[in-house]
């Protein structure tokens, strides 16, 4: 089944009401090092960063 236009559009409404968005700038090439570490403890990206700046406001 393909993912609609209308799924597309409801998707982004429920992102944008229910999440914040955080940029953040690495330098080139850091970027794949920081997917393949996330990727070996079997976590997405997000999941890493977020799991990362947890544990430092735990330590806090």
């Amino acid at each position: 089944m393909a993912y609609s236009d209308a799924q597309k559009e409801a998707t982004a409404r429920y992102n944008k009401k229910a999440y914040d968005r955080i940029e953040i700038k690495v330098k080139k090439g850091r970027k794949q090092e920081i997917a393949a570490y996330a990727a070996a403890q079997n976590k997405s990206v997000t999941q890493f960063i977020v799991d990362a700046i947890d544990k430092a406001m735990e330590e806090k």
